[in-house]
C-alpha cells in the first residue's frame, strides 16, 4: 500500500513528467533504482540525457521542495546517473536537473526548473 508521501511524490513526478514532454522531452524511464539511490525520471532530447531529481510540497512551511536537495543527495544522484548511463551503454552529452512542483492550496500546481544543478557542486 502506497503511503501518504510516496503519492504525493508520484503526483508530483506524474505533472513533472508532463512537464517535461511539453518542453520536448520523452521519458525513457522512471524511478530507476541503485545503491546510491533513485533517479526519479529520466528523459532524452536528440542526443542529450536528462536525469531529474522531483522535489513536491504540499506546504512551504519547511522551504521551497528545491531546498531539500543538498550536495550529498546531488552526489548521489550522480553516481546513480553514471551507473545507468554504462547500464544503456549511453555515450552522449547528461545532465542533471530539478523540478520543484508546489501543491500548495487550491492554487493551481507551481512547477519550477533548475538546469544542470552538479555544476553548482
Amino acid at each position: 500500500m502506497e503511503g501518504h508521501n510516496s503519492k504525493i511524490g508520484r503526483l508530483g513526478e506524474d505533472l513533472a513528467g508532463r512537464f517535461l514532454e511539453k518542453n520536448g522531452y520523452q521519458i525513457i524511464d522512471r524511478n530507476f533504482q541503485t545503491r546510491y539511490g533513485e533517479i526519479d525520471l529520466i528523459a532524452r532530447q536528440a542526443d542529450e540525457i536528462l536525469f531529474c531529481e522531483v522535489k513536491t510540497r504540499l506546504s512551504l512551511q519547511y522551504g521551497y521542495p528545491e531546498q531539500a536537495v543538498d550536495g550529498k543527495k546531488i552526489n548521489h544522484l550522480l553516481q546513480a546517473a553514471k551507473i545507468y548511463l554504462k547500464i544503456k551503454n549511453f555515450n552522449c552529452f547528461w545532465r542533471l536537473d530539478i523540478i520543484s512542483v508546489e501543491l500548495v492550496g487550491n492554487r493551481e500546481p507551481k512547477i519550477e526548473w533548475f538546469k544542470d544543478v552538479s555544476s553548482q557542486y
